[in-house]
C-alpha cells in the first residue's frame, strides 16, 4: 500500500509531461503536413549519384 503513495504521483507526472508535449507539438505545427514527407521518398533527386553512362543507356531504351 505504501507503494502506491510513490507510483500515483509518479504516474500523474509522466501523464502531465506526455500531456504537455502533445500540446506542445500540435501549437507547434509538428502535425500540420502529414502527406509531403511521406511522398518526398519518392521524388528522384539523386540524379548526381547515377554514372553518365548509366544515364545514357536509359534515355536510349
Amino acid at each position: 500500500m505504501d507503494m502506491l503513495f510513490v507510483l500515483v504521483p509518479i504516474a500523474i507526472i509522466l501523464v502531465s509531461f506526455a500531456a504537455w508535449g502533445m500540446r506542445w507539438a500540435l501549437k507547434s505545427g509538428q502535425f500540420d503536413d502529414m502527406d509531403s514527407p511521406a511522398s518526398s521518398i519518392l521524388f528522384d533527386d539523386d540524379d548526381h549519384l547515377i554514372p553518365d553512362d548509366a544515364k545514357a543507356q536509359t534515355k536510349n531504351h
